[in-house]
Order: C-alpha cells, then sequence, then structure tokens
C-alpha cells in the first residue's frame, strides 16, 4: 500500500494527537456541527441507495449514518488509522487521497469533501481535489465541500478563555492575517476561508448553483464556553436548542456567515 503525501503534521496529528472519531459527540459544539451538517444534505442528497463518495471521511462520523439511510457509501481517508476505524460503519474503504482519486469517471452520485479543503493549504492542491470531485461525479451530481471560517480561532480560543495569553494573541493574529495555521502548535496545518472564497472556488472548479451556507451558525462558541468553564455537558441543553435554532434562523443572512465554525458548500457538477 503507497500511502499519499501529506504533511507530516497532518499524519501526526490525526494519528497519535486526537481520535477524530469522538469529534462530533463528545462534546455541545460538535454535536451540534454533526447535526447541522445533517440537517444540510438531507436537504440536498438524492434518495437512497445512491452512490456516496465520502473524501477524507475521517473515522467514519458520517459514512455511519448514511449507511444506515441506506446509501452506498465508499470512504476515502489518508489516515490507515481511520480508515481501520471506518470500516465497522458498513461502508466500503480505502487508505487515498483526495487529489487522486482511484474511482471511475462519473461513478458518484455525491461526493463529500467534509474535511480535505482545509487540510490543504496549497491552492493548487484545492483545486486538484475539487477536479477529482468533479470527475468522478455523474453528470447533475452532487459535491457537499467543508471549510473552516476565517475567524473560526478566534471565536474558539476565546471560548476556551486563552486569549489574555500574548502568545495565543500572536498566534491567532498570525492565522487571521494569512488564513492558515502552520500546525507547529495546537491544532494541525490548516487554511481558513471566507464563505465567499469557498463558493469561488467550487463555482471555479465547474460545479453550479453554488450555495454556501454556516454550518453551526453564531452561537457555538457559546456552548463551548459554557462546557469549557462548567465542565458540565450542555449536549441536550436548552442552551444546545437555542444554538441549534439560531443556526438555522441565521441561515438568510449572509453576513452571519462568518460567525459559524464551519462553512459547507453545496453545487452539482453541469448536466
Amino acid at each position: 500500500m503507497t500511502l499519499p503525501e501529506l504533511a507530516p503534521e497532518i499524519v501526526r496529528f490525526y494519528s497519535e494527537t486526537i481520535d477524530e472519531a469522538d469529534r462530533l459527540a463528545s462534546t455541545a459544539d460538535g454535536r451540534l456541527e454533526m447535526v447541522r451538517t445533517q440537517e444540510l444534505l438531507h436537504r440536498y442528497l438524492p434518495a437512497p441507495p445512491a452512490r456516496v463518495l465520502d473524501v477524507g471521511g475521517g473515522p467514519g462520523a458520517h459514512a455511519r449514518w448514511l449507511v444506515r439511510d441506506g446509501y452506498r457509501v465508499h470512504l476515502v481517508d489518508p489516515i490507515p488509522r481511520h480508515v481501520d476505524q471506518a470500516r465497522a460503519t458498513g461502508a466500503t474503504v480505502e487508505v487515498g487521497d483526495a487529489r487522486k482519486l482511484t474511482a471511475p469517471d462519473g461513478e458518484a452520485d455525491v461526493v463529500l469533501l467534509l474535511g480535505p479543503l482545509y487540510h490543504l493549504i496549497d491552492e493548487g492542491d484545492r483545486r486538484q481535489a475539487l477536479a477529482e470531485a468533479y470527475r468522478v461525479l455523474r453528470p447533475g451530481g452532487l459535491l457537499a465541500a467543508a471549510g473552516i471560517n476565517r475567524y473560526s480561532s478566534l471565536f474558539e480560543h476565546t471560548a476556551f478563555a486563552h486569549l489574555h495569553k500574548p502568545a495565543v494573541q500572536e498566534s491567532i493574529s498570525g492565522i487571521l492575517a494569512s488564513q492558515i495555521h502552520d500546525g507547529k502548535k495546537a491544532f494541525t496545518a490548516a487554511y481558513f476561508h471566507s464563505g465567499e472564497q469557498l463558493r469561488d472556488e467550487v463555482t471555479a472548479a465547474g460545479f453550479e448553483s453554488a450555495e454556501v451556507f454556516g454550518v453551526e451558525g453564531p452561537a457555538w462558541s457559546m456552548l463551548a464556553a459554557a462546557e469549557r468553564t462548567t465542565g458540565g455537558d450542555f449536549r441536550d441543553s436548552a442552551l444546545f436548542e437555542s444554538a441549534l435554532i439560531a443556526a438555522r434562523m441565521a441561515e438568510p443572512y449572509p453576513d452571519l456567515l462568518a460567525a459559524s465554525s464551519h462553512l459547507l458548500a453545496v453545487g452539482r457538477r453541469l448536466a
């Protein structure tokens, strides 16, 4: 097995530092991301048993519910640990690279890119991943691509009560200015999009009717702050329900895209 070329800090982060299998279930803001991603995808997904290619699907958080709903899911991820974990979802799995998929032309009804675009710092690599998604989709097929919001790190480190530290202020200022985290401390190497940038990248790749949504909405950092400050579990709280409703209410207002932690772009391959 030839492993895809990937920045060593990304391999190290997902292989040794964090267990991605728990991220969308263990905290209130993680659960909010999962619930909202499911909501948004359900609006656009074709009926099962459509063929879904889950590129960068990690340990299978989304593959699991898609398989349960009757979709035929093939998961591709560059981290062997993730692929081993994803076998339990019922999807077929493969170690692979979003920039060089093994799937044949026009095989998929849906391509999910719910991670690769924010770990491909080079714009040319992101273009290649989107071109590959376009290639493997059938005409009229659906793309759903996620990005991390440009201001997410500012909100997160405020919620975690870290910004009083000069070193953290310097780091976050650098991310805000460059839209890049180098992966040397804490989180791994990443690119941070604005909503307009994510839409433009998807459109430039040939996808039509591209729309961008704020996933968690403007109140996600309140959930993060409440849990980290009190040590409580807010996954089934009134605050969670309010944050979820706030995310839905914010959708018609483009200015509020910048308040979410993650962005989701949807578009279709030209028929």
